[in-house]
């Protein structure tokens, strides 16, 4: 078979061994051509391709981003797209697709599917959000990245008796804050799951204080919401072609309004694509592995507009309209350990 590979939205550590584990089976294994789109759909639209062999993939396993780059681009926004994408795919006479990307990458792939494009798609979303599966490659590198940082912050936060608030990624979802949160002895967190309420935040950080522990850690998903602001904070007014606005500054926002209240020394720190950045961890190799192992054989057993799932601890699949119907958020079990954590109120 001749197959298509593509991988839109946001880089993650992992991309890269799903696409060899994809080429590695499908060569050795069924005999397949692989293409790789470059930039995501954008690569699908203008036809900019990349041959992917067992060659091309060598040294691919434990390197970040993705040898295919990507994109955020909307091919329902683009006056006849979708006619674009089903000429492309017909003239480079492909038998099937795999596409790695989160929700709105995979709403194209579903789009493609009900149009007769023989679809399979791998979830890929940093955030840890997606609802079709318990797990994400890209998600344990993240947390590793945001848990060293906030392991750091304390012997400089403590040595200077002050507040430091870290900011990381999560639009809808804290998976990473609460995991991070955690995992590094946060004494806040706060996600997009419930509104910051201030006077919490400050009752926690009083109580540090009190008990002669005069420095706190504070850590905030970037999408987490203040009730006295409208909406989220965002750098700029542009959207991207998705709807979505730049998340950045709620740490910031959130040091200045500690600072005043308490009196007590704040600075913020986002992390920022730092989170993306680097080497995978042994687990997200793995992960992406099995997702890459499973894409191929969904391929050749003719499982079309479904998606690469993780159930448990076993690869499954499912439709890729269901895999993307809502959101995974954090719930009430996790925060009910961060208040375990806590002091009472």
């Amino acid at each position: 078979m001749r197959i298509g590979m593509l991988t839109g939205g946001g880089d993650c550590p992992g991309l890269n061994a799903v696409i060899r584990a994809v080429v590695h089976k499908g060569v050795q294994h069924y005999g397949d051509e692989f293409i790789g789109f470059m930039e995501g759909w954008r690569g699908v639209l203008d036809d900019r391709t990349m041959p992917l062999s067992m060659s091309t993939m060598s040294g691919m396993l434990h390197r970040g981003g993705t040898v295919l780059r990507s994109s955020r681009t909307n091919v329902k926004k683009i006056p006849g797209g979708f006619e674009k994408c089903l000429k492309v795919l017909q003239d480079e006479k492909l038998d099937a697709l795999i596409a790695m990307g989160g929700d709105d990458t995979q709403s194209i792939s579903v789009e493609l599917a009900e149009r007769g494009v023989n679809v399979v798609s791998v979830p890929k979303t940093i955030d840890n959000d997606l609802s079709g599966t318990d797990a994400c490659f890209g998600f344990d590198t993240a947390v590793m990245i945001a848990t060293e940082a906030v392991d750091r912050l304390h012997s400089t936060t403590e040595a200077h008796s002050r507040v430091q608030v870290v900011e990381v990624m999560g639009r809808d979802a804290g998976w990473i804050a609460v995991t991070a949160g955690i995992a590094g002895g946060a004494d806040v967190i706060l996600t997009p799951e419930k509104p910051i309420d201030m006077d919490d935040v400050v009752r926690l950080l009083r109580a540090r204080w009190e008990c002669g522990k005069r420095f706190g850690i504070v850590v905030v998903a970037e999408g987490a919401k203040i009730p006295q602001i409208e909406g989220q904070i965002t750098v700029g007014d542009k959207l991207d072609s998705f709807g979505h606005a730049r998340l950045s500054g709620i740490g910031q926002v959130l040091a200045e309004e500690i600072e005043k209240r308490t009196g007590y020394e704040t600075r913020s720190v986002n992390l920022g694509h730092t989170q993306r950045g680097g080497t995978p961890t042994a687990y997200d190799r793995m992960l992406a592995t099995r997702y890459g192992i499973a894409a191929i054989d969904m391929v050749h057993e003719g499982k079309f507009g479904r998606m690469a799932v993780l159930k448990g601890t076993n690869i499954c699949d499912i439709s890729i309209a269901d895999a993307i119907a809502q959101t995974r958020t954090v719930g009430e079990d996790i925060f009910a350990v961060i208040r375990g954590l806590q002091p009472k109120r």
